[in-house]
């Protein structure tokens, strides 16, 4: 089948603002976009700029602006994103060329949370830190989160304020928050707490629709969110 590939490019070295650039691409509709977009870095313009690595939607790191939505390369099909097919670097992050973003205000955010289990305390029999299925399942939909960026560059108070930690950063927290082992929920919650920190939301649900792992990430800010209120006093 025929296909579009329409690319919003941008080289700060040349370029004053960015603009659109059209490739005519040969396509299977099993295909990914992100194989259109290997067919004109291999065979048309190998200047053209994008991040990718485990090509199976497990790594997050082709996650892009297409058709207007934040989504996978890597697993979009070019059957359901049709034959005129537009591709954007993802919004609220600056743009290093055509679709590459400079993250590091995304894991400025993500390191801030303490995305990582807290306790050093030994088990009485040496042996495992043990939970109930019921407390794996209090984290479970937030566990899957790939680090993508996705979520939170769909988020609109994101795009306005860059102080909000952002959606993918409050799943990572809700993650240890709610982990039974953990030691730092306090301490978490407090950063959640800040004028920054979960207070932001405005429950536009655009994380949500945006999540290439289905993960209810507005569900998971509210339950953060309840957590700060039943604090104790």
């Amino acid at each position: 089948m025929d296909v579009e590939l329409r690319i919003r490019r941008f080289n700060p070295e040349v370029d004053a603002t960015p603009h659109w650039e059209s490739y005519a691409l040969q396509a299977e509709p099993s295909d990914r976009v992100l194989d259109l977009l290997h067919q004109v870095k291999w065979f048309q313009d190998g200047t053209l700029t994008f991040r990718r690595s485990c090509a199976h939607g497990v790594c997050g790191s082709d996650a892009m602006l297409i058709n207007g939505r934040n989504q996978l390369a890597c697993a979009v099909l070019i059957r359901d994103a049709g034959t005129h097919i537009s591709v954007e670097a993802m919004r609220g992050l600056p743009v290093v060329k055509d679709l590459l973003v400079d993250q590091e205000g995304f894991w400025e955010k993500y390191r801030a949370v303490m995305p990582y289990l807290v306790n050093d305390e030994v088990p009485e029999d040496g042996g495992e830190r043990r939970q109930s299925p019921a407390e794996r399942a209090a984290f479970e939909d937030t566990s899957r989160c790939i680090l993508c960026a996705a979520c939170t560059t769909a988020c609109p108070v994101y795009w306005t304020n860059p102080a909000y930690v952002g959606p993918a950063a409050i799943v990572n927290a809700h993650r240890f928050i709610f982990d039974s082992r953990d030691n730092a929920h306090a301490e978490r919650l407090e950063i959640m707490a800040d004028a920054d920190g979960v207070w932001r939301c405005r429950t536009v649900f655009n994380c949500v629709e945006a999540c290439p792992r289905g993960i209810n990430v507005t569900r998971a800010i509210m339950e953060v969110t309840r957590a700060i209120g039943e604090r104790p006093a």
